[in-house]
């Protein structure tokens, strides 16, 4: 149980840590065209990054796979700035529609942020159950995460309510506070 324990606060922690900023962003423009009351959908969605993340994390650190690391850490940014982008170009399309392409965003580009983390991680495993350690750390990933998401909806229901007249103002907003940012992890990731 201490095994697991130990796992779960790496997982938990690479979520909460201040340095994790480019996770905390890409959750946050995951999430921030829903509402509270779509909090099942959310969850959906913020498990398939999760998987997307796990898939090529455990892959990297079994050493399965291997890119570039300065091309993955100029594409994490890429991918929050692109799914920022995608809220405010279809922040007027059905919800239907846009969720359907969330869950496949949130999986694709899972897939590239899982190689960011897996470096560090390798040095780390391989000291005694890689599955299981690979497990409770992914655990510690989503936990985290969901309080991340609860906080945001929280914040998000005051804002959108007596800051912003528009549901729509807020999502235009907050996406484009991200792209701002991830566009200047974009300019210091530079792999050329």
């Amino acid at each position: 149980m201490e095994e697991f324990k130990t796992w779960f606060f790496i997982g938990f922690d690479h979520i909460m840590d201040v340095q994790a900023l480019d996770h905390t962003l890409f959750i946050l423009a995951l999430v921030v065209a829903y509402d509270s009351s779509q909090i099942k959908k959310i969850i959906f969605l913020v498990t398939a990054f999760t998987i997307g993340h796990s898939v090529t994390l455990a892959i990297s650190a079994l050493e399965l796979i291997s890119f570039n690391q300065k091309i993955i850490e100029f594409s994490i940014p890429l991918t929050i700035f692109l799914t920022a982008l995608n809220n405010i170009v279809n922040r007027k399309e059905s919800k239907k529609k846009f969720v359907s392409s969330n869950y496949i965003i949130g999986l694709v580009f899972g897939l590239i942020h899982g190689l960011g983390f897996a470096n560090y991680l390798k040095a780390l495993l391989f000291k005694g159950n890689i599955v299981f350690e690979l497990f409770a750390f992914n655990v510690g990933i989503e936990i985290a995460q969901i309080i991340l998401v609860f906080v945001f909806l929280f914040l998000s229901f005051l804002f959108s309510r007596f800051v912003f007249s528009k549901r729509e103002d807020w999502i235009l907003f907050v996406s484009a506070l991200i792209m701002g940012i991830s566009f200047m992890l974009i300019s210091n990731a530079k792999f050329w």
